[in-house]
C-alpha cells in the first residue's frame, strides 16, 4: 500500500492570498513553487484549522459548495470560486480508518469546504479538478487525538493521496494587528525555529519528535504563538500521518510575521 504524501501549509489571513495582498506573495509563491514540484495528486484529504466537530467530521457530498467563513473584507473575497469536486469513497474509507482506530467520526454530506481549504488549492490547483475531502478537527484540541487521527489516516488504501494540513505556524490575531516590536519579533522567531528542529531533525527519534510535539505548549513562546491551538494541530495529524521527519522545509513571511511549511514527499 502506497503512503500518501503529506502537507501542511501555513494558510495566511482568510482570502488575502487571493486577493493580490503584498504580505502574502511570498506564501502565493511558494505554494506554487510545491504545486509544480511535487506529483499531481489523484485525491486530496484537507485537514483545516476552521473546521472543529464532536464527532470528527468529515464532508461526503459529491459537490460541496463552498463556505466564506470570515467578514470583513472586500467585496470579490465573497464571489471566489472553487468548483472542486467532493470524493464519497475517499469519505467513506477515511470513516473506515478512523474507526480501525476506535476514533469516532460521522460522514456530512451537507457540510462545505472552508477557506482552509480552498485559499491553498486555488493558488495551488486553480483548475479545481482534484476531488476533494475535508476532515475535521476535534473541539477538544487535544494533541494525542489528533496525532492518533493522523496515525489512523496511514492505512488509507487511496493511489496518489496528498494529506494537506490547513492552519498556521504562527495564530496570535493581536499580533498581527501590533506593530512589530522586538519582543514580538523575538517570540515569533523562537517558536518558529523550535517547530522547524522539531519537524526536520533527522537525529531525533519519532519518538523524541513525538513527544515534543504533544508537549508543544513546552516550547519557547508556545502560547504567545498560539493563544488557541486550532491552527496548529493540522500539525499533528499531518505528522501522525507521516511518522518521520520532513523532507522539506520552507521558511517564509507570511503577513508581516515568520512562518513555516513542512512537506513529506520522501
Amino acid at each position: 500500500m502506497q503512503k500518501p504524501r503529506v502537507f501542511f501549509v501555513s494558510h495566511g489571513g482568510g482570502p488575502m492570498p487571493l486577493l493580490g495582498d503584498p504580505s502574502h506573495a511570498d506564501m502565493v509563491t511558494c505554494l506554487q513553487s510545491i504545486a509544480a514540484k511535487i506529483k499531481k495528486p489523484s485525491a486530496i484529504l484537507m485537514v483545516s484549522a476552521h473546521w472543529e466537530a464532536n464527532p470528527i467530521s468529515i464532508t461526503s457530498s459529491a459537490a460541496p459548495g463552498l463556505i466564506y467563513d470570515y467578514y470583513g473584507f472586500p467585496e470579490p473575497a465573497y464571489s471566489i470560486e472553487y468548483p472542486s469536486p467532493g470524493e464519497p469513497a475517499l469519505a467513506e474509507k477515511v470513516h473506515q480508518a478512523l474507526a480501525k482506530a476506535n476514533i469516532d467520526s460521522a460522514l456530512n454530506p451537507s457540510r462545505g469546504f472552508d477557506h482552509g481549504m480552498y485559499v491553498p488549492l486555488k493558488i495551488m490547483y486553480p483548475e479545481a479538478d482534484i476531488p476533494c475531502v475535508q476532515l475535521s478537527l476535534h473541539p477538544s484540541l487535544e494533541p494525542s487525538l489528533h496525532l492518533a487521527i493522523g496515525e489512523a489516516l496511514q492505512q488509507l488504501d487511496y493511489d496518489n493521496l496528498l494529506i494537506i494540513g490547513s492552519g498556521f505556524t504562527f495564530h496570535n490575531m493581536r499580533a498581527f494587528f501590533t506593530p512589530e516590536t522586538t519582543e514580538i519579533k523575538a517570540q515569533n522567531m523562537a517558536f518558529e525555529q523550535w517547530l522547524v528542529d522539531v519537524c526536520g531533525n533527522t537525529e531525533l527519534s519519532e519518538q523524541q519528535r513525538q513527544a515534543k510535539l504533544l508537549e508543544w505548549q513546552m516550547a519557547p513562546a508556545a502560547r504567545f504563538s498560539h493563544p488557541r491551538e486550532e491552527h496548529l494541530l493540522p500539525l499533528h495529524v499531518c505528522y501522525g500521518a507521516a511518522m518521520r521527519p520532513c523532507s522539506d522545509i520552507y521558511e517564509l513571511r507570511i503577513a508581516n510575521k515568520q512562518a513555516s511549511m513542512f512537506l513529506w514527499d520522501d
